[in-house]
């Protein structure tokens, strides 16, 4: 079993890490562990918003798994997914509901196709009960701390 606190990328257990920097105001530079990149803002430029990663994240992972599963079976011919939720405000704060993903995934003809299709609901509902880290960690609740070093 992987430790825990071993940096690890990919699907296997263990740590993730990502590291961010002011480049301008409200606007940063995150950095995997690996090295890769992406720009994040608050929404006045067409740089991805937080609330956008997290629909984004939400989705990548759900996509990563149905596509595993159902790829072993026959390649898509299409396979897009949307994320869409309702960012709100109560008593509670700011946060998202109503979040949606929805998958349109399409498989060629013939007997390796239809087999896939077949499968596609079950990869679906498994990834929402099981497999997908980010969205089972939305639906269960985690602890987040903040701190100031």
């Amino acid at each position: 079993m992987t430790d825990a606190t071993q940096e690890t990328g990919g699907t296997g257990l263990g740590r993730r890490t990502v590291s961010m920097a002011r480049t301008g105001k409200g606007t940063y530079r995150v950095t995997n562990a690996r090295g890769g990149t992406i720009e994040i803002g608050g929404g006045e430029s067409d740089d991805f918003t937080p609330v956008e990663l997290l629909l984004t994240a939400i989705a990548g992972c759900s996509a990563v798994d149905v596509d595993f599963i159902t790829s072993r079976i026959a390649e898509p011919v299409a396979f897009d997914v949307d994320a869409a939720g309702t960012k709100m405000r109560d008593d509670d704060g700011n946060h998202l509901g109503d979040i949606e993903v929805t998958f349109r995934v399409r498989f060629p003809d013939g007997e390796d196709g239809d087999r896939a299709r077949e499968r596609l609901p079950r990869a679906v509902a498994q990834s929402h009960d099981r497999l997908c880290t980010v969205s089972r960690t939305v639906q269960r609740g985690a602890p987040v701390s903040m701190t100031q070093d």
